[in-house]
């Protein structure tokens, strides 16, 4: 993927994703908007193993604020993380980390990120890449005076084209100002809430 952020002073870079889990996390970060920088294919941990050997791990992501904290991110899927061996594993990998690598560590259950959550956080994200604050300043106004069940009906009280309420609604739940089923296609049909 092509994204901007911060840290590249809005000029797009190239990132590399290791699959559809690591992406999910990455865009759920780039969705904050208190995300700063975002970092991919990092350069290895050395940690040691019962074998006694030193072994590289590479985070999937480190993800920087604009308070400049540093988190890497461990994505694996449930059944690894179920298993002993990988519970060892993180804590070395974790103990091995210096803080000159990251304020802090975290493990993410990639499973948590299902098809709909990916497909939706794929269009959150496109919505989000073009900006019409006055757009979305207008449908949350509306949702905070107004009683809606629908996306649908939360379109149908404002004064804007339906394209642009729609793409309105999505970022405002990227932002986290509405809230929704993110496992579920997000569509007119949606229940969606103010959060």
């Amino acid at each position: 993927m092509t994204i901007a952020t911060p840290a590249t002073r809005g000029q797009r870079k190239v990132y590399h994703f290791d699959g559809e889990r690591e992406m999910a996390v990455a865009l759920e970060a780039l969705l904050s908007p208190e995300l700063h920088g975002l970092e991919v294919q990092l350069p290895p941990i050395y940690f040691p193993k019962n074998d006694g050997k030193m072994h590289p791990h590479s985070f999937e992501l480190r993800i920087t604020f604009r308070d400049k904290f540093r988190r890497a991110v461990f994505v694996r899927h449930g059944e690894s993380l179920a298993r002993q061996e990988t519970q060892d594993e993180i804590k070395a990998i974790f103990a091995a980390t210096p803080k000159s690598f990251a304020d802090d560590k975290i493990v993410v259950n990639g499973d948590h990120y299902t098809r709909g959550y990916r497909d939706n956080l794929l269009r959150v994200w496109d919505a989000s890449n073009f900006s019409d604050q006055s757009a979305d300043d207008h449908v949350l106004q509306r949702a905070q005076e107004n009683s809606f069940w629908h996306m649908q009906d939360l379109i149908a009280l404002c004064d804007l084209p339906i394209a642009r309420a729609s793409d309105a609604i999505l970022r405002l739940i990227g932002l986290r100002l509405l809230g929704v089923n993110w496992n579920a296609v997000i569509c007119t049909y949606s229940r969606i809430w103010l959060t």
